[in-house]
């Protein structure tokens, strides 16, 4: 099932959904940055991984970004079409168990929207902490969400790296940038056991 469009209230989201043979009831729907798409490298080398392990994954492209706009859209936007998107989910594949995440601000959104939709687990990819240079803009609230979050950031990220939580495990890659395209490979292995365990 690839191309697939689902109305939202802000225009025509669109997922692409990949359910393996072995499908264990476990579905990770992922989210793409601010500017970017779901072809970004550390996206494909998750979505690769965790089908490899048995659990289904949905790759969702934004309205603004269906329409071919590089600005994104507001919060409250992007927040209701993700949990359109997600209903949309449940009624494709059965879900035991949702883990919801993303890159950048595809990240973000997971977050806001985690437990009005129903998530289990946050994957945050490149969560971006601050505005480059702005470390005074933090959005750590974001992450306090009560669920088991882990994020996966840059050593030398310019949009910060959170601090661990009670229930926000951080991991850090050395030398990597806020694309995480050095080493899709470590993110993948990284966030296969979060999401398939």
């Amino acid at each position: 099932m690839a191309g697939q469009e689902v109305e939202t209230p802000y225009g025509p989201a669109r997922y692409s959904l990949d359910v393996p043979g072995a499908y264990s009831g476990t579905l990770l729907v992922l989210g793409h940055g601010a500017g970017g798409g779901v072809d970004a490298v550390d996206l494909v080398a998750v979505r690769d991984a965790v089908l490899g392990a048995g659990a289904a994954v949905a790759m969702v492209t934004q309205p603004y970004r269906v329409a071919g706009r590089r600005a994104p859209a507001p919060a409250n936007q992007l927040d209701a079409a993700w949990l359109t998107v997600i209903a949309e989910m449940r009624g494709r594949v059965p879900v035991k168990n949702l883990i919801v995440g993303g890159r950048s601000s595809g990240a973000r959104v997971a977050c806001r929207t985690a437990v009005a939709g129903g998530a289990a687990r946050i994957l945050a990819l490149a969560f971006p902490l601050h505005p480059p240079g702005r470390p005074e803009r933090s959005r750590a609230d974001e992450l306090n969400t009560g669920l088991p979050t882990l994020v996966i950031n840059g050593g030398a990220d310019p949009f910060g790296v959170p601090e661990p939580g009670p229930t926000v495990l951080v991991e850090v890659l050395p030398g990597e940038t806020h694309a995480l395209s050095k080493t899709p490979g470590a993110v993948a292995a990284l966030a296969v056991p979060f999401v398939t365990t």
